[in-house]
C-alpha cells in the first residue's frame, strides 16, 4: 500500500498545537480525547502511514505536562457494556487502559464515574478502584441535560459533581468508548475551576471527520461508514462559515454547540469559541502527503465496513439501516464490493470447488487462494499457501505432512467432541510450530508471519470466531460474504 500520511510531521504538529492551546488559557486545558489511543486501526487504514499508536506517541511527547482522567458511565457499568473490538466490558477496559498508560510512563490521575444515580455495580467498581489505590470521583445525572443550561451551570448541576483534583496543565479526559461522558466531565471541571479563580480551557481532539478536507472526501465518507450505527453524519460547520467565511467539516457538535456556547457564556461571561471547529485541535489533514493514496485506502475501508454491516444482518447483530447507509456512500463514490481485490478470487475458487474458499492479497499485490479440503479448512489452507508463497516454498511441497495433521484431527474428533476434523487457523499454526523443530521449510514459513500484517482477506462464507480472531491477531483485514457454511 502506498504511504499517504506523514506520521512524524503529525506527531510534531499535533503536540505543538496542543501546547499553543494550553497557553491560551491559565496554563490549564481539559482535552476531550475521542477515538482510540493505542490501536486506531481505522485511522491507519484510511490514512496509510498513520501509526495505530500515533496519538499515544504524541501524548508521550507531552508526558511531563499531561495527566489522564478516565471517564466511564455508571449506566455502562450497570449494563456490562462490551467493547466490540476487544470483547471485554468497559469497566475491565478502564483497568486495562490504566495499565497501558502507566506502562508507557504516562500519569493516570483518577477515574470519574459519570451519569451516576445510585447504581450498585458502579459502587462496587468504585470500591475496586480504591482498593487499587486509584482516586475515584462521582458525577451525577442532571435533569434536562444538556438543554437546561441554568440548572446545568449551577450548584445543583455541575456544582453537585465532585471536583476532580488535578495537578498538571494538560488534563486528558478519555474513555473506553463513546457515550462515557467525556465532554460533560470537562465542562463540569471548567465550572469548578472558574469558582476557584482558574480560567481553564476546553478543547476536543477527534481525528475524524477531518475538518479541513472536503465534506465528501473519501476519508470523511469512510468515517461516516464507520459510524453508520451511531447516526453520525458529517456536515459543513455553518457557524464557522458564518464567523470566518471558511468552509470546514464537523458532525454532531454542530447541533450541540449552541448549548455549549451558552454554558461557556454562563461560566466565563463569553465563549472562547465561535464554532465547533474552533474547539478542535486535530492536525491530521495537514499531514496528508498523497491524497490519492488516502482516497483509495478510504474507498477500500468503506467496502470493508459494508461487509461488516451485511454480516451483522446475517447473524442478527446489526440493522439493515446501517448497511443501507453504507450502500449510499458506496454509490456516492461509485464503488462496488467487487472493487475489493480479494472478493472475486475467493468467489471464483468457491464456485469451482463447490466448497468454501478464501483469498488473500499479499503486500506486493499477489493474490493467493485457499480451498476447503479433507485436512484443512479454507482459512487454514489460505494461511499455509500465503506463507509458502512469501517464503518461496514450492506450492507442491507439504510443509505439514498429512501424518502430522492426523493426530490433531483425532484429538479434535475422538477426545474433544468436535464434528469438524479440519484444522482451523490456530491449529495449523501450532502444527507448523511443532514441525519447525525438524523442518527448515516450516521454520521459513513461520518467519514470514509478520509479513501478513495489513494483508487483505476475503472469505466466501462467514468464519468461526477462532478464524476471525486469528486473522485479527495477525493484522489482516478480513471480510466475509454474508453466508453461513
Amino acid at each position: 500500500m502506498k504511504i499517504g500520511f506523514d506520521n512524524e510531521k503529525y506527531l510534531k504538529m499535533q503536540s505543538e498545537h496542543i501546547r499553543d492551546r494550553i497557553n491560551q488559557f491559565d496554563n490549564k486545558l481539559y482535552l476531550e480525547f475521542g477515538g482510540k489511543l493505542f490501536d486506531d486501526f481505522h485511522a491507519s487504514r484510511v490514512l496509510p502511514g498513520f501509526a495505530p499508536d500515533a496519538k499515544l506517541r504524541m501524548l508521550m511527547q507531552l508526558s511531563d505536562q499531561a495527566e489522564i482522567v478516565m471517564a466511564i458511565s455508571a449506566s455502562d457499568i450497570e449494563k456490562n457494556k462490551i467493547r466490540g473490538d476487544l470483547g471485554i466490558t468497559y469497566d475491565s477496559d478502564v483497568l486495562r487502559l490504566i495499565d497501558e498508560f502507566r506502562g508507557r510512563g504516562l500519569y493516570v490521575g483518577s477515574v470519574v464515574i459519570t451519569q451516576y444515580s445510585g447504581q450498585h455495580s458502579a459502587d462496587a467498581f468504585k470500591k475496586r478502584l480504591q482498593k487499587l489505590g486509584i482516586p475515584v470521583y462521582i458525577h451525577y445525572t442532571i435533569p434536562g441535560y444538556p438543554h437546561n443550561v441554568p440548572l446545568i451551570v449551577s450548584d445543583e448541576g455541575y456544582g453537585k459533581n465532585e471536583y476532580i483534583e488535578t495537578t498538571r496543565p494538560l488534563v486528558v479526559v478519555t474513555a473506553p468508548g463513546p457515550g462515557s461522558g467525556k465532554m460533560a466531565t470537562c465542562l463540569s471541571q471548567l465550572y469548578h475551576e472558574h469558582k476557584r479563580g482558574v480560567n481553564a480551557g476546553y478543547a476536543k481532539y477527534e481525528t475524524f471527520p477531518i475538518w479541513n478536507l472536503p465534506l465528501k472526501h473519501p476519508v470523511n465518507l469512510a468515517y461516516e461508514a464507520a459510524t453508520a450505527d451511531l447516526n453520525d453524519v458529517n456536515m459543513i460547520d455553518p457557524l464557522h462559515l458564518e464567523a470566518y467565511g471558511v468552509t470546514t467539516v464537523n458532525y454532531r457538535d454542530v447541533e450541540i454547540f449552541p448549548v455549549l456556547r451558552a454554558i461557556f457564556q454562563q461560566i466565563f461571561g463569553e465563549s472562547p469559541y465561535k464554532s465547533p471547529t474552533d474547539m478542535g485541535v486535530n492536525m491530521a489533514g495537514n499531514c496528508i502527503i498523497d491524497d490519492e493514496a488516502c482516497r483509495e485506502a478510504s474507498r477500500q475501508e468503506i467496502i470493508r465496513r459494508y461487509y461488516t454491516a451485511v454480516d451483522g444482518i446475517a447473524d442478527g447483530s446489526r440493522s439493515e439501516t446501517e448497511a443501507y447507509k453504507i450502500e449510499l456512500l458506496m454509490k456516492q463514490e461509485n464503488i462496488v464490493a467487487a472493487d475489493r481485490t480479494t472478493v472475486s478470487p475467493a468467489l471464483v475458487r468457491a464456485e469451482a470447488t463447490g466448497a468454501p474458499a478464501a483469498a488473500m492479497e499479499l503486500p506486493d499485490g499477489r493474490v493467493i487462494t485457499g480451498k476447503t479440503g479433507d485436512l484443512l479448512g479454507s482459512s487454514a489452507a489460505l494461511l499455509l499457501n500465503a506463507l509458502k508463497e512469501l517464503s518461496g516454498i514450492d506450492h507442491d511441497v507439504h510443509v505439514l505432512s498429512p501424518e502430522s495433521i492426523a493426530p490433531i484431527q483425532t484429538l479434535k474428533t475422538k477426545y474433544l467432541g468436535s464434528k469438524n476434523p479440519r484444522l482451523h487457523t490456530d491449529e495449523v499454526l501450532i502444527a507448523l510450530s511443532a514441525t519447525a523443530a525438524q523442518s527448515e521449510d516450516a521454520q521459513k514459513a513461520l518467519s514470514c508471519l509478520p509479513q501478513l500484517k495489513g494483508c487483505q482477506v476475503h472469505s466466501s462464507v462467514m468464519l468461526s470466531d477462532v478464524d476471525r480472531k486469528m486473522f485479527q491477531r495477525l493484522g489482516c483485514d478480513l471480510t466475509c460474504e454474508p453466508k453461513f457454511q
